[in-house]
């Protein structure tokens, strides 16, 4: 297969698995026995993403409460009451805010990959919050004798790191969750935070060697959570010129739940660099319908007339469960959709003689 094709990320847990999760909270269930249980789940999950076809596979994020609080599990100087962020269906998710520093990473993502590769034949990728996310943790009211500036230098050392060490572990990519640059525009319509989110993100991205930056992309969606979105209503033209201007070597962009698929594609062709390689979405997790691997094949012979070949890649619009708790998509279905997403992508190579 010439055409790549990478997931990004969250594989639905198990029954068993959200429920040991939950016992393992209430004090019911021992560490150990959770760590077993998890550990299971990856070496099932690493076994099913291979038996789909995947060239490269991930943990399916099985040991991750979720894709954007990873790093601070465990923390104690953090409290309730931070970032709300509502979803269109009427619910929402909410971060926790910091209360003192000096803010430090207690979990790493070089831990869930190592784990992946003990099971993996093929590479295995790494997905990492980005910075801009985890900038969301200090509160509006500010923290006495930890400064904002303070708070911004210490994310910008550890987010550096959390990539790096997956780099120097042999991650096939490491791939940076940057959901929150859509939702920027939707809270901030003067885009001033999304500059923000995007000078952020090139601190951490510009200590890296342009050699280096091939392996580093950035992922965009309107989030994805219990089959409702935070802001798909938020126009790509507000997002989609901005984002190009990171300094990543790949961009995995939504566009399988786009409904003007020709004009998205128009704005990429538009604003991408020619060294920066762009996976378009293919496969929509908020939908319980199995694509086809002929929909698939289309909709990457379709982006081909806007992308080079060479630098284009398929992907699935967002994780399918980024939140530990989302059972909405069962296990079946999510592999059946992995799989046409593989097998389509291999027919457009095909089609485009590659």
């Amino acid at each position: 297969m010439s055409l790549r094709t990478e997931q990004i990320g969250s594989v639905p847990r198990t029954r068993e698995l959200v429920e040991a999760n939950e016992a393992a909270a209430s004090g019911e269930l021992s560490g150990a026995e959770l760590a077993r249980l998890r550990d299971e789940a990856v070496r099932e999950t690493v076994a099913r993403l291979e038996a789909t076809g995947s060239p490269v596979v991930s943990d399916g994020e099985q040991a991750k409460s979720s894709f954007v609080t990873y790093p601070i599990e465990g923390l104690e100087n953090l409290a309730p009451g931070g970032v709300q962020i509502p979803f269109e269906d009427g619910h929402s998710r909410e971060l926790p805010k910091l209360t003192g520093g000096p803010f430090r990473y207690a979990v790493n993502a070089d831990q869930y990959l190592r784990k992946a590769q003990e099971y993996a034949t093929v590479p295995v990728k790494q997905a990492v919050i980005a910075a801009s996310a985890l900038s969301l943790l200090y509160p509006q009211e500010g923290i006495a004798d930890y400064p904002q500036d303070a708070f911004l230098a210490d994310l910008v050392n550890e987010a550096e790191s959390d990539v790096r060490r997956c780099l120097e572990a042999g991650a096939h990519c490491v791939q940076m969750d940057f959901t929150e640059g859509r939702l920027s525009v939707k809270l901030d319509p003067s885009k001033q935070l999304l500059r923000n989110f995007i000078a952020l993100n090139n601190s951490v991205l510009d200590r890296f060697t342009a050699e280096e930056r091939e392996r580093i992309g950035v992922h965009t969606c309107p989030g994805g959570d219990q089959e409702s979105t935070h802001s798909l209503d938020v126009d790509y033209l507000d997002l989609l010129p901005g984002l190009f201007d990171l300094h990543a070597g790949s961009f995995y962009i939504q566009m399988a739940s786009e409904s003007d698929k020709p004009r998205v594609l128009g704005i990429i062709r538009d604003n991408r660099r020619d060294d920066q390689r762009v996976f378009v979405g293919v496969i929509d997790p908020l939908s319980a319908r199995v694509e086809t691997p002929e929909e698939v094949r289309d909709v990457l012979l379709e982006a081909a007339e806007y992308i080079p070949a060479q630098q284009l890649g398929s992907c699935d619009d967002c994780g399918f469960s980024p939140f530990a708790d989302d059972v909405t998509r069962s296990r079946e279905t999510v592999f059946e959709k992995i799989a046409a997403r593989v097998e389509g992508t291999r027919m457009a190579s095909e089609k485009l003689g590659r």
